[in-house]
């Protein structure tokens, strides 16, 4: 007689289904990535990413205080200057946008969340590339490495628990940490972006970080056909001192983030990127789905895959269902 098995007993009312639950979203998951704009003199809508601003500085800190209140875990920080050069040189001054908003938020919220920097010259450079040019236009890995040594030191002494190489050079993260421990700053931890793919996903952020590039950057972000290269980089940034790593993006890269999280031994983050949620917010204001839902099952699905960390632009509108549904 059949049927002999009913798992539809584990899904008869919440209470069973909140006791068998395998997967959960916590604010603490949560970390929000923020634009912080030089010379704005008020908040500056992202047209492609409803909802989401390049903030002042004034705003950028009103926003931060309401996201540790949420109890998201940490904040992502990205500068978006008013003037860019061959050498991304405003990612290295003191008085730089992005280290004088890190110095802003280091004030503000202290240690009550996690704070953490981009660390990458795409934002910075006059032609959009994630590090410095040779004479034939290439990305040069090896001066690049220089830049980015230079960077780390500066975002820590501007107040940065995290740094988040992203720029996807090879031997980014050993060059980072020695710079960080020869400056004395052995404890300020690198979230490796391991695994970034050359992906349409990260249209949006174009805009919100007033992006130069002309072209793509197929020759250090990764192709979306491969699965195993990115365990190789994760490998790689692991043996350089890696504290965390991520896949980027992540849910079109869920098979990638459920391999790296089964090998890695340290934390493992992904990051919900600009045409993640672009897609959904589309939908959404088209009545094609339920707003809410639909957030909290995308983040259920990225930690499911193996995430402890998600970078979300929902990150604080999250925090602040879960409690709700927790109250």
């Amino acid at each position: 007689m059949y049927p002999t098995s009913r798992p539809r007993r584990l899904r008869r009312n919440p209470a069973v289904r909140r006791l068998v639950s395998e997967t959960s979203v916590e604010p603490r998951h949560l970390v929000l990535p923020m634009f912080v704009r030089e010379g704005a003199s008020e908040p500056v809508p992202i047209t492609s990413m409803p909802g989401v601003v390049q903030h002042t500085r004034d705003s950028l800190k009103k926003a931060a205080a309401e996201a540790v209140s949420a109890g998201v875990g940490g904040l992502m920080l990205f500068g978006v200057p008013e003037e860019h050069d061959a050498d991304g040189s405003g990612a290295v001054d003191p008085d730089g946008i992005l280290n004088v908003a890190l110095r802003d938020l280091r004030s503000e919220v202290g240690d009550s969340t996690v704070l953490m920097a981009d660390l990458c010259l795409d934002e910075f450079t006059d032609h959009g590339h994630c590090g410095v040019l040779d004479e034939d236009g290439n990305v040069d890995n090896d001066r690049t490495l220089q830049i980015y040594g230079e960077m780390a030191v500066v975002q820590a002494q501007s107040g940065a628990h995290v740094v988040g190489p992203s720029g996807m050079m090879d031997g980014q993260v050993g060059v980072i940490r020695d710079s960080l421990d020869a400056t004395g700053f052995d404890d300020v931890s690198i979230m490796a972006y391991s695994a970034k793919y050359a992906s349409a996903f990260f249209g949006p952020f174009r805009e919100a970080v007033d992006s130069q590039l002309k072209g793509d950057r197929k020759t250090y972000q990764q192709d979306p056909a491969n699965g195993r290269e990115a365990l190789r980089e994760a490998d790689l940034d692991l043996a350089e001192g890696a504290d965390m790593v991520m896949v980027k993006p992540a849910m079109s890269y869920l098979d990638v983030l459920r391999d790296i999280a089964g090998v890695a031994d340290v934390p493992v983050a992904a990051y919900q990127v600009s045409g993640e949620y672009a897609m959904v917010e589309a939908a959404v204001a088209n009545g094609w789905l339920e707003r809410q839902r639909t957030v909290l099952e995308t983040l259920t699905s990225i930690r499911r895959a193996g995430a402890d960390v998600v970078l979300t632009y929902w990150a604080t509108e999250a925090a602040q269902w879960l409690q709700d549904a927790r109250a």
